[in-house]
């Protein structure tokens, strides 16, 4: 069983499988968190090997320097969004990279600290940031956002066709308390969630997931995050994407099939004149998901699916 602050990552072996990790190579892992990956990279990685990684959360960056300052390989940890990858590798004086990896799911233990605010399960302050330094906070959310702003942003990032009732009841609420803790909040939602919807889970969970969403912005820089991982990784490199709910797969799997097939001639033309030429190629025509064992493990490992990319030559044409 892993302890409180241990993070189990998703997927771990197919996508350092995928990864195809040359020992002399440098890599990025975007989303550092618990180390699982970087770990994984850094033990296939000589001493003329390099690892960058990448996390908003100093205390991810703490927990990632200790667990790998005992491999060989050159390692830099930057705390920095994802987003800024280009400004990141320029700071480094590294024109490209033989391999991305992004997991973008929540660690366990941001999940597993009360004080954190992700968790419907603890009580905590209404946080939710993974930047401890930027402003906004699931607080600001709940307690300043429109009622249809709270109605869209439930709707939109929580997929939960009760966002309009849900939005009601805290802006009802707000109006003589201002949500502070996490479990207030929680139990508001319940209470809004007619009996027959509490039966498939903690009412809580959509409108959690979308004010994290929402908080963090992490639609709004994913595909853009994924496009610079793809421009500034090296031909034959590759591209692994580990996504946790149909929103972020979605985005990836749209973003793939545009690079892998950008050509917008009309179907009738018999050859293609656009001159749009693609830049990777799909490893994965179908996302890998997790096995039964790893789910029966890891949860949270359930919803989980990895989309792999490779990137082609830069004067490689479609055909």
């Amino acid at each position: 069983m892993k302890s409180k602050d241990q993070h189990i990552s998703v997927l771990l072996n197919e996508t350092i499988d995928a990864l195809n990790v040359k020992p002399d190579g440098c890599y990025v892992d975007c989303t550092l968190g618990g180390g699982g990956h970087s770990e994984q990279i850094a033990g296939r990685l000589s001493d003329q090997g390099r690892l960058i990684g990448i996390d908003q959360d100093d205390y991810a960056i703490a927990r990632a320097e200790k667990r790998l300052s005992s491999y060989p390989c050159r390692k830099d940890f930057v705390r920095d969004n994802f987003v800024h990858l280009p400004a990141i590798l320029d700071a480094l004086q590294i024109s490209a990279v033989d391999g991305v990896v992004f997991d973008l799911g929540v660690s366990s233990f941001q999940f597993d600290q009360p004080e954190r605010g992700f968790s419907y399960h603890h009580d905590g302050p209404l946080d939710m940031r993974m930047d401890r330094q930027q402003a906004l906070t699931a607080a600001d959310v709940v307690n300043t956002y429109s009622e249809q702003a709270l109605k869209q942003v439930i709707f939109e990032y929580g997929e939960d066709k009760l966002a309009g009732r849900i939005a009601r009841a805290i802006v009802s609420r707000r109006k003589t308390q201002p949500f502070r803790r996490t479990l207030d909040l929680a139990d508001v939602i319940r209470d809004a969630t007619p009996e027959k919807f509490r039966r498939k889970g903690h009412p809580a969970k959509k409108t959690f997931q979308a004010l994290r969403i929402e908080v963090n912005g992490e639609l709004r820089i994913l595909t853009q995050a994924v496009k610079n991982a793809i421009d500034r990784t090296k031909p034959g490199g590759r591209i692994c994407v580990i996504t946790f709910h149909s929103l972020e797969d979605r985005q990836i799997k749209q973003l793939f099939n545009e690079q892998a097939d950008p050509c917008i001639c009309p179907p009738e033309f018999p050859v293609c004149v656009c001159g749009r030429k693609p830049t990777i190629k799909k490893i994965t025509r179908k996302p890998i998901a997790p096995s039964a064992e790893e789910v029966q493990d890891n949860r949270r490992a359930r919803s989980a699916k990895l989309r792999v990319a490779e990137r082609l030559e830069r004067e490689e044409t479609k055909g």
